[in-house]
């Protein structure tokens, strides 16, 4: 079985030959450049990454194609990096890199102290309101975009071969992105006092998001390159540690309806495709409203977030859902416990996950700074001897 069929068969809630992998798929199930450069060099493999970062904010890499090889990941990325022609567009400040985001959000790193980028200003953050000033949100001329997009999804197209395509966006969700625009205290507080303007900014994204997805479903068929598609993955986080961020009603009010809408437009489209929603936290109430929007797939499965175990989850929804991710603990058993540990952790979870299909391995998101090559070869090693 190769990639595309091993991942096909899993998400149609059948067993593949072994439990699928996925490394570097998304932006939400890859590695940052020093955790990946530290392990290839434990064991004799070349550290180099592709050179254009896919998430330069979270210093997110693409392993060079030989590597995603030898590591047996079935999936293959194509889409738009976060910061389109990062090296053009960084931002040398004293000793500071900055980087403005699609919506003109500043981040602000400093190499050798920080581990990722900080965001550091919010173009929308000095209003009193939202609603009477979404004029002044910055946003990319289509036209320019639209070139640099088609400049990646040309040349990343070329490696998705027999393996998994998954079309992965642009930008972060609806919640993740109003925070970021307004400021996050200032955010929270619009949802009591401007929901209206809440609500204006959230169908922006949208209609933003909807062109993103028409640019690539536009280029896929244009370039008979569609079917090389099976998986389009979206992203906003919804869940706190032991909570949604808002309450459950809300978001069924607000951000849920807008993702039907997106993923319905995208599904009318390509109808073959499924669709992936990386959604941390504790959102296990709001489950249910997901699926009727249409999601298919389910990440990072934060098991260590209240209400979120595992077992209730494959019981409850393991019919409807394919939970991609959920491996191994990325807040404590990867990063902080031992490669036994790491071991054990990775077989408990395949022998509850795996039967009957519907689960993909990755850890609970991605693979951080902190994570030991000892340990990052403990979960691969138990992966592919267990699987």
């Amino acid at each position: 079985m190769n990639g595309k069929e091993r991942i096909l068969k899993t998400i149609n809630h059948r067993e593949p030959d072994r439990v699928p992998y996925d490394l570097s798929g998304t932006t939400v199930t890859a590695i940052t450049v020093k955790a990946y450069q530290r392990a290839m060099i434990y064991r004799g493999l070349s550290p180099l990454y592709n050179p254009e970062l896919v998430d330069p904010i979270q210093q997110i890499i693409t392993p060079v194609e030989e590597n995603l090889v030898k590591l047996k990941s079935d999936t293959r990325r194509i889409g738009a990096t976060r910061i389109l022609q990062y090296e053009k567009n960084k931002i040398i400040e004293n000793e500071t890199i900055v980087v403005y985001d699609f919506y003109g959000c500043k981040w602000a790193y400093q190499p050798g102290k920080d581990l990722y980028f900080n965001l550091v200003s919010s173009p929308l953050a000095e209003y009193d309101d939202i609603f009477h000033h979404l004029d002044k949100l910055p946003r990319p001329d289509w036209g320019s975009y639209t070139t640099d997009l088609e400049e990646c999804l040309n040349r990343q197209i070329l490696m998705i071969g027999d393996y998994c395509g998954i079309a992965d966006r642009n930008t972060a969700g609806f919640t993740e992105n109003s925070l970021r625009i307004r400021g996050y205290d200032t955010w929270f507080l619009d949802t009591l006092i401007d929901p209206e303007g809440v609500e204006a900014l959230f169908e922006i994204i949208l209609e933003d998001k909807i062109k993103y997805w028409d640019t690539i479903i536009d280029w896929a068929l244009k370039t008979d390159n569609e079917q090389k598609i099976q998986i389009i993955s979206e992203c906003d986080d919804l869940g706190a540690q032991d909570a949604t961020i808002l309450e459950p009603n809300m978001l069924r009010e607000t951000v849920i309806p807008r993702m039907k809408r997106l993923f319905t437009h995208v599904k009318k489209r390509l109808p073959h495709v499924k669709v992936f929603l990386h959604c941390c936290g504790s959102i296990r109430p709001i489950i249910p409203d997901l699926i009727e929007a249409g999601v298919d797939i389910l990440n990072p499965v934060q098991f260590t977030a209240k209400n979120m175990e595992l077992e209730g989850l494959k019981k409850d929804f393991g019919k409807d859902l394919t939970f991609w991710g959920g491996g191994v603990d990325t807040q404590s058993t990867l990063n902080k416990g031992t490669p036994q540990q790491v071991s054990d952790e990775v077989k408990r979870i395949i022998d509850l996950m795996a039967p009957g299909g519907g689960f993909v391995f990755a850890p609970v998101h991605n693979v951080q700074e902190d994570v030991s090559p000892e340990n990052f070869w403990a979960m691969w090693d138990t992966l592919n001897e267990y699987r």
